[in-house]
């Protein structure tokens, strides 16, 4: 596992790169307030790939972005080509968990001919509201801002309670796998430590995308994809929204971490994507 900088020109972002020189290239996207660690259990075990696994912009290593941007899906897909272009990959694969998977089909369908292959752990199309809903969303995310500069961070006075902290998260992880995220996650800070996630990831998004309009990123992939469902996840409720996707899904046992929470979790997915890769 190789740790490397890369300087974007607009942000400077953290990753480890593993796997051939001669592999598939494939970006790894993970979720939303992880890193790149969360592929450290999956990484390992995926064949013939050349996996790049990214600190998104605020998460882990990589850098906050400058006061007063945000946070926008666009703006994560602006970064992935943008580390494309550095790494000189025209065209490259992506797995992504979670907002790393939706990121992903936001790339895959905005510009189809970029993506090779689409591998998606526990995530699809981002939160979805009617019109109706426009201004007063707009309104609460305006005032989050606001309200933002008046809180401080949580300071854990050690290691154990920051992992703690993190296993009883909004979506909770298995101690593990909080440990694995603490390693590019955690800072010693005065008083104990804190995570290094920006605050401004919190935020409520001020816009959301109708349905109609996030399927149609789904609609417009021309890539292979495969969608891993946990059993116990964020997406096995909706049968609705599965039953209309134009690739294949296949359900495994675990929560929404299953490829991070344990090693057998990580070797299902990883069996699930080794035959999807292979596949021609």
């Amino acid at each position: 596992m190789q740790e490397i900088r890369l300087s974007l020109g607009h942000i400077e972002l953290s990753a480890q790169l593993s796997g051939p020189a001669d592999g598939m290239p494939v970006i790894a996207l993970h979720g939303w307030l992880d890193n790149a660690n969360s592929f450290a259990r999956l990484a390992p075990r995926l064949s013939g790939l050349r996996i790049l696994a990214l600190d998104l912009a605020g998460h882990g290593h990589s850098d906050h972005r400058p006061a007063g941007a945000g946070y926008a899906l666009w703006d994560y897909a602006h970064d992935v080509l943008r580390v494309a272009e550095h790494m000189g990959w025209e065209r490259f694969a992506l797995i992504g968990h979670s907002l790393g998977a939706i990121i992903s089909v936001v790339l895959a369908g905005s510009l189809p001919e970029r993506i090779t292959r689409l591998a998606l752990i526990d995530g699809l199309i981002p939160p979805t509201s009617g019109p109706q809903d426009a201004a007063e969303r707009m309104g609460m995310a305006l005032q989050a801002q606001l309200d933002l500069g008046k809180k401080r961070k949580a300071v854990h006075p050690s290691l154990e309670q920051a992992i703690k902290a993190r296993m009883k998260g909004v979506v909770a992880v298995s101690s593990d796998a909080a440990q694995l995220l603490a390693q590019r996650g955690l800072m010693a800070v005065p008083g104990g430590y804190s995570w290094r996630s920006d605050s401004r990831l919190t935020l409520p998004s001020p816009t959301r995308l109708s349905q109609a309009q996030a399927l149609s990123f789904v609609q417009r992939i021309a890539c292979p994809a495969k969608l891993v469902v946990a059993a116990d996840g964020m997406l096995a409720r909706h049968d609705e929204l599965l039953s209309q996707l134009p690739f294949s899904h296949e359900v495994l046992p675990g929560g929404h971490h299953l490829h991070v929470n344990d090693e057998a979790g990580a070797a299902l997915v990883a069996d699930c994507f080794n035959h999807f890769f292979s596949t021609s």
